[in-house]
């Protein structure tokens, strides 16, 4: 009688590279059933999520404008997973970093753009770093678990937020909860007339260029990823598995510390309670997405991002949630996580 056997085994790499598509393929059809309760057809609502958005150059432009934030959030994460650091704090790190360039930006009016900009970058870059401090020495010095540690620092950073803008940064014409106004000097320039892209999306193009390099052409990312696959191994083989991780960690935070610089400087001129939505935690779907590799975090950056801009026009134009795209985000996630553990496994069919 035939029997059912499912065994250990090394996925060849064309499966893996078809991964991303047959995870996009999989959460179109499971999230269908949620478009047709809302009402509408879930063909009709795919072409406003996917093509619409890239109709037009207003709207294209907009996609790379949401994928700027998405684009740093999921390197930060990408550096700090490939080495094995579950740092889930990204988002209280963009937050640090927003801080450092909201205060950084009222004292720079007389400095001018040229020196300005990269004082904004090396201070929210630096405020990240501070940030993701603790939780990574606790790890490394107290083999403190820094799931727990990062992901309850994003509540106090929530905190520290809120308490600034509800006291010394409130607004005090207004009363609303903001701070004041950074210096013209410390804003991003535009990348194109009449359009809301700034200076950050080549910074965050830059920083996806950067780790490419870095996980592919240097000694620490060859580190890195021998501690990722196996930090017993690794230290076996010589590597300073502590230090490896503690490096990772910081740089993570430094690049999400980036994510705030831009939001500030490059969308809002001031700090603001809601001035992420949410990026750090999307920065893991997009690196689990793009497997960890700078050229599959860069387009499942730009996914997302162009996932996000069509949510709005399906809202509008067939009066689903606009939340939907949060939906899709999340059963992405899920369905990319089960796939790629399902890739080291096959189902065989046996007669014994």
């Amino acid at each position: 009688m035939p029997r059912v056997r499912i065994e250990r085994s090394t996925a060849p790499v064309w499966l893996r590279s078809l991964i991303p598509l047959v995870a996009i393929l999989v959460t179109f059809v499971l999230t269908s059933a949620l478009i047709i309760l809302a009402g509408a057809s879930p063909l009709e609502a795919y072409r406003y999520f996917l093509i619409v958005p890239l109709s037009s150059q207003v709207s294209a432009i907009e996609v790379l404008v949401k994928s700027t934030p998405l684009l740093l959030a999921g390197t930060a994460v990408a550096v700090a997973f490939s080495a094995g650091y579950w740092n889930i704090g990204v988002e209280g790190q963009l937050y640090a970093g927003a801080i450092a360039a909201a205060w950084l930006g009222t004292i720079l009016g007389g400095v001018p753009q040229i020196l300005a900009i990269p004082i904004m970058l090396i201070g929210g870059f630096a405020a990240g770093v501070l940030w993701a401090l603790t939780p990574a020495l606790l790890k490394v010095k107290a083999a403190v678990d820094e799931v727990v540690t990062t992901l309850l620092l994003n509540s106090v950073m929530l905190l520290v937020v809120s308490a600034l803008l509800n006291g010394p940064w409130r607004d005090p014409i207004s009363g609303w909860p903001q701070s004041p106004e950074i210096a013209a000097s410390a804003a991003f320039p535009r990348l194109l007339p009449r359009s809301r892209l700034h200076f950050g999306f080549v910074v965050a193009v830059f920083m996806i260029v950067d780790l490419w390099f870095i996980l592919t052409r240097t000694a620490l990312g060859l580190r890195m990823r021998a501690v990722g696959l196996g930090p017993e191994a690794a230290r076996f083989a010589g590597v300073n598995v502590g230090r490896t991780l503690l490096t990772a960690a910081l740089v993570s935070g430094g690049i999400a510390g980036l994510a705030g610089v831009g939001e500030v400087a490059g969308i809002h001129y001031h700090l603001i309670e809601g001035i992420s939505p949410g990026y750090g935690y999307t920065g893991i779907i997009i690196a689990m997405f793009g497997g960890l590799l700078a050229p599959g975090v860069g387009l499942a950056a730009l996914f997302i991002g162009l996932i996000d801009t069509g949510a709005q026009t399906v809202s509008r134009a067939l009066g689903v949630p606009v939340y939907l795209g949060d939906v899709v985000q999340a059963a992405l996630l899920l369905v990319t996580l089960g796939m790629l553990i399902l890739q080291n496994y096959r189902i065989r069919f046996t007669t014994d």
